[in-house]
């Protein structure tokens, strides 16, 4: 019997999240999505180890996906779909950082 290799939840998300950080990156400096990624909140964080934020997971999985260089092919439209398209077939993010 031969398994199917289906993504799991967790890549979809993982992909998904990295998928909308490159559309959030190639906006316009002055739209609102792009201002509240970019935010800074004031606040006091809980006691302990502290909790991965959303940016934390996205520079994790862009290095998984793309290498030292992650960040300026985010630029190029054409080339991050293709890297995002490489990473689902090889499933690169499969169990990579849970």
């Amino acid at each position: 019997m031969q398994l199917l290799k289906k993504t799991t939840i967790t890549e979809t998300i993982r992909l998904n999240r990295l998928r909308w950080f490159g559309h959030v990156q190639r906006m316009e400096e002055n739209r609102i999505t792009k201002k509240v990624l970019y935010m800074y909140l004031e606040t006091t964080r809980l006691r302990g180890r502290p909790r991965n934020r959303w940016q934390d997971e996205v520079r994790e999985n862009g290095r998984l996906v793309g290498g030292e260089g992650w960040q300026e092919k985010v630029h190029n439209r054409q080339e991050w779909k293709k890297l995002l398209r490489t990473a689902r077939k090889r499933r690169i993010l499969h169990m990579s950082t849970e």
